[in-house]
């Protein structure tokens, strides 16, 4: 039998350097529930324990609402690198693409959570394109009808065993993983690990006063 503690979440975006960190705190959470990872090809995530829906096309959310329902919450780490992605694409990643699928969520689970991956400075009036996007999701987000929480870390560091597809940022990973290290211990406002951005929205889904809106430092309180 399920422990009533237990989560039923699902994880948008598990593939990618912050999904990677989230999934594997979802796994290793006490007690186990429910853990569903969202992807656009089956066997995408190809780890026991993890089931899958698969939604080729996540502008398509809404017409999958069905299998949407009976969740806690989602953990939407999904999205396209700041470096190197124009700003069209970026803004159909960023905004259009979470907005359909958090949509979709809210009418499958009215009494759910939706914590959405953001980052730090996020404004929708900032001149830098990415800061400016990542603010303009934000404020979509908190008009929905349900609860709603957005994590702004700063650096993402990524723990052993996960990383980056992306051939732009490999080589900045590969050099500035032991620096990231210690700059999480010493700047823990600046610097946090994927692994700990999963740990913290676990327990923000759990939690009845969970804000909605978590800086970098507060990430790392909540991950504790």
């Amino acid at each position: 039998m399920e422990s009533p503690d237990a989560l039923r979440v699902v994880v948008a975006g598990a593939s990618g350097l912050v999904g990677q960190g989230v999934l594997r705190a979802c796994r290793q959470a006490t007690p186990a529930g429910r853990l569903v990872s969202l992807v656009r090809r089956r066997g995408a995530t190809g780890l026991p324990g993890v089931e899958e829906i698969v939604l080729p096309d996540f502008s398509q959310a809404g017409h999958h609402i069905d299998d949407l329902r009976g969740f806690d919450a989602c953990l939407y780490c999904a999205g396209a690198p700041p470096i190197g992605t124009p700003e069209r694409a970026y803004r159909h990643v960023t905004v259009e693409l979470t907005l359909v699928v958090a949509q979709a969520f809210a009418a499958a689970n009215p009494h759910g959570r939706f914590l959405y991956v953001s980052g730090a400075q996020a404004n929708p009036r900032s001149p830098v394109m990415p800061l400016r996007i990542k603010g303009e999701i934000e404020q979509a987000l908190a008009a929905l009808p349900i609860r709603t929480v957005v994590l702004r870390p700063g650096g993402v560091r990524p723990v052993a065993g996960t990383g980056t597809a992306h051939a732009l940022l490999k080589p900045f990973y590969a050099v500035s993983r032991p620096l990231m290290a210690v700059a999480e211990t010493l700047f823990p406002a600046l610097v946090v690990s994927n692994e700990a951005i999963g740990r913290a929205m676990l327990a923000l889904a759990r939690s009845a006063n969970a804000p909605a809106r978590v800086e970098c430092a507060d990430i790392h309180h909540w991950a504790r």
